[in-house]
């Protein structure tokens, strides 16, 4: 019989998955309650297909991740590690033998991401506007008749020291 053990930081539960359909949140509603902050209050399902369990993220705010990978649906295969926000779970069977025990959390091991990319809904957080760097056509013409009269004014000076008085 197909199984959910869930490792809580207080404690480990383990739920036999007998209904076609499971409902997984932090609501009392739910067949499955995950009393944690970080799980949705409607965060997954289990729906049975073909003698196999279908794992369906609820658009949770957390995500699900199966394996270390962020799914929205997946069909799932005995020893596959849950993890429902921050709470972690294994998927189990009776039928290949003794359920294996949950690691503790400093057992679990941390991989770096392999990939990395912004969120398609991300928005700069900074508090000022981002400034577009405009041309101002004035401005750049104040500037090149500057420097077009201190040039002039170079060239001038330099042909006064060039002049010779009437040698005597």
């Amino acid at each position: 019989m197909p199984k959910l053990a869930i490792a809580l930081p207080d404690s480990k539960t383990v739920h036999e998955l007998t209904e076609d359909r499971i409902t997984i949140g932090r609501a009392p509603d739910n067949m499955i309650q995950i009393d944690d902050p970080s799980v949705s209050g409607r965060h997954a399902q289990f729906l049975l297909i073909d003698e196999r369990y279908q794992l369906k993220d609820l658009g949770s705010t957390n995500g699900t991740r199966v394996n270390s990978e962020l799914v929205t649906d997946t069909f799932l295969r005995v020893g596959d590690r849950i993890r429902f926000g921050k709470v972690e779970a294994r998927y189990e069977s009776d039928a290949t033998g003794e359920a294996q025990p949950l690691p503790d959390a400093d057992e679990i091991e941390a991989r770096p991401a392999e990939r990395s990319e912004k969120p398609a809904d991300f928005a700069n957080a900074s508090p000022f506007p981002n400034r577009q760097k405009e041309k101002d056509t004035v401005a750049t013409a104040i500037l090149a008749a500057a420097a077009l009269a201190i040039l002039a004014f170079l060239v001038s000076m330099l042909g006064l020291f060039q002049i010779h008085g009437p040698a005597f």
